[in-house]
């Protein structure tokens, strides 16, 4: 009986918790298909991306977990929520990796890499996009509404300014645990002396995230308004 009172509370986070786990196997399997048809690993490196992106889903799942004991909100919340800020830009960074599509190759048809890569890409996305929510439904109970949506744009933006880094700097998550002194002193002189790539990037990225979000946000409360008025 208890067993069936958690389901049906927590239907809706296992139903997306399965659909992500489907999601990631079917790129999985895309790729795999993809190396026996040509012999070629050439996206192989989009499986180790993916991966990368599930470490801020968990991490969320687990801090809004602890997140209704008070006591573990306040003594194991903040360490999570620091990994799952230094492991977020991974999710949205899968969506960079559509730019390997403008390499021509005769290895497999083209349209099979641009669905492969949307797969991949739309999968990080929805999981960079869950785990923002459940976090950001813990700021906003714990300390209000406004410091919530705060929190919000101000994720959209570091992770942003993150997925750059990542992308043309080279940089990874655990480089900030490994060596934090290299990456304070880069970000310091991109700050200092920022290009117009780098601003141009990261605004145009942190608006396109924050549009997804809020669009599939308010998506989500309309059909919570639906229902309530039903």
């Amino acid at each position: 009986m208890k067993l069936k009172t958690f389901f049906q509370r927590n239907r809706y986070k296992i139903a997306i918790f399965a659909l992500m786990t489907s999601a990631s196997l079917i790129c999985v399997m895309l790729v795999a298909a993809r190396i026996a048809y040509s012999d070629s690993g050439r996206y192989i490196s989009l499986v180790w991306n993916l991966f990368l992106a599930w470490i801020p889903f968990v991490l969320a799942y687990l801090a809004h977990a602890l997140s209704w004991k008070k006591l573990l909100l306040y003594l194991v919340l903040p360490v999570t929520a620091f990994l799952w800020l230094i492991f977020f830009p991974n999710a949205p960074y899968i969506l960079t990796d559509l730019n390997h599509l403008a390499k021509e190759t005769a290895s497999a048809p083209l349209w099979y890499d641009v669905i492969l890569m949307v797969w991949f890409a739309w999968t990080g996305l929805l999981l960079g996009l869950v785990s923002l929510y459940l976090m950001h439904d813990i700021v906003q109970r714990t300390f209000g509404r406004w410091l919530g949506w705060t929190f919000v744009f101000v994720v959209s933006g570091l992770s942003s300014f993150g997925v750059y880094l990542g992308r043309f700097v080279r940089f990874n998550s655990w480089d900030l645990l490994d060596d934090p002194k290299e990456i304070v002193v880069t970000v310091l002189g991109l700050a200092i002396d920022p290009s117009m790539r780098l601003i141009a990037f990261t605004i145009l990225f942190a608006v396109f995230y924050l549009f997804v979000y809020l669009t599939l946000y308010s998506f989500a409360h309309l059909l919570q308004e639906q229902k309530e008025i039903s």
